[in-house]
């Protein structure tokens, strides 16, 4: 019998702490291992199966789009790549959308956006981004740089230069820093997720965005784990009543499939032209006619049960034996337990759900559209494991 985790161990590079746990497949919100053992996905791939595994309408979208065109390059036009970013703009009011693969070239893309607006408008000394304390925004030298977590730096010096991290909910210290650092933009998360599950504060983020119109400064929000409907909003920044001018996403934009998009408002809608960024797999019409089907079907009413399922996370959990706190907004939830979170992960796995960890806490990341009866029991097996 094939031993998949010791070919695993020799042959893929070790940047991974996998779970000991071999999946093999699923439907919604429950997949199984290779011996049948059925689990409750509450992570959902990091965020990325919005609709669960195999979602019916998303295969028969992916599957159709399979038969015509999987792949052209962006030399030509494609429908998928046309329509999703249509209806992109038609919902959130931003004018253009550039398609990459992944959320660190979303980021990618908004960072060169902003540094060349700046520098058209203001001259090429205003490259700086402020990036706030906690954030994580990629893996890539660049985005690595954005990401104010200095743990994540120490490997991989020097980084890109050009960024700048002040803390979070501190609006003066942004200003501060935005100003003596000729700041092409200021970049946030509304709820950083990597660094805890923890959501911005309301007057923070509008003051935010009233000072960087004042100043001519891009507000680019880094909507990559919490866009696409997670905080029951389309993307969070909805939430907070603002509009930004660049925004970056990825994840459960693709359902499954590596998509990742940068939305341009009307500040930035002309900033990039021909041969000033590319993406070869950018756009590809599988990937686009899978996020077609996903989107299209995030309206008011999915988005406001989204809503209600995070209101059930909250209530269930609150003020229960061995759980401190809960944190974040609609299904992206933090836990803080009594019990080391990485401990209360590997007990929920035994008893068969699926949870991830950020910082100290138990984070949650299931499916938008996981029936509520699971997702009831899922919570009842952490409540057990955090005791």
């Amino acid at each position: 019998m094939m031993d998949l985790k010791q070919i695993d161990k020799q042959y893929v590079a070790n940047t991974y702490a996998r779970f000991p746990v071999e999946l093999v497949k699923g439907k919604g919100s429950l997949v199984y291992d290779e011996t049948g053992k059925e689990y409750i996905d509450m992570g959902s791939g990091i965020g990325v199966t919005a609709f669960g595994i195999a979602d019916d309408e998303w295969q028969a979208a992916v599957t159709a789009q399979l038969g015509k065109l999987q792949h052209m390059s962006n030399l030509y036009y494609t429908e998928p790549c046309t329509l999703l970013a249509e209806t992109l703009c038609k919902k959130t009011g931003m004018k253009k959308v550039f398609f990459c693969n992944s959320g660190a070239e979303a980021n990618e893309g908004a960072i060169k956006a902003a540094r060349k607006y700046a520098a058209d408008k203001k001259g090429p000394e205003y490259f700086t981004i402020v990036t706030l304390i906690n954030s994580f925004h990629g893996r890539t030298l660049t985005t690595l740089a954005a990401t104010g977590q200095d743990h994540y730096h120490e490997l991989f010096q020097p980084l890109t230069p050009g960024f700048v991290h002040a803390p979070a909910n501190d609006l003066e210290a942004v200003k501060s820093a935005a100003l003596e650092n000729k700041a092409a933009a200021v970049m946030i998360e509304c709820i950083q997720g990597e660094g805890g599950v923890i959501a911005l504060e309301k007057d923070f983020i509008t003051g935010l965005a009233d000072f960087c119109k004042e100043q001519d400064i891009l507000l680019v929000v880094d909507e990559v784990q919490t866009g696409n409907g997670r905080t029951g909003e389309l993307y969070a920044y909805m939430n907070y009543g603002v509009t930004p001018d660049v925004v970056s996403t990825a994840k459960g934009l693709g359902g499954g499939l590596p998509l990742g998009a940068v939305l341009f408002g009307e500040k930035t809608e002309f900033t990039l032209g021909a041969g000033d960024h590319g993406s070869t797999f950018g756009g590809n019409p599988v990937c686009c006619a899978g996020a077609l089907s996903i989107v299209n079907r995030m309206d008011e009413s999915f988005l406001e049960g989204v809503k209600a399922k995070g209101q059930l996370i909250k209530d269930t959990l609150q003020g229960q034996p061995g759980i401190e706190a809960v944190s974040g907004m609609g299904l992206m939830v933090g836990i803080k337990t009594v019990k080391p979170a990485g401990d209360v992960v590997k007990a929920c796995i035994e008893k068969g759900v699926l949870c991830l960890t950020a910082k100290d806490k138990v984070r949650l990341l299931p499916a938008l559209n996981i029936p509520e009866d699971l997702l009831k029991k899922a919570l009842a097996v952490i409540l057990d494991c955090a005791k």
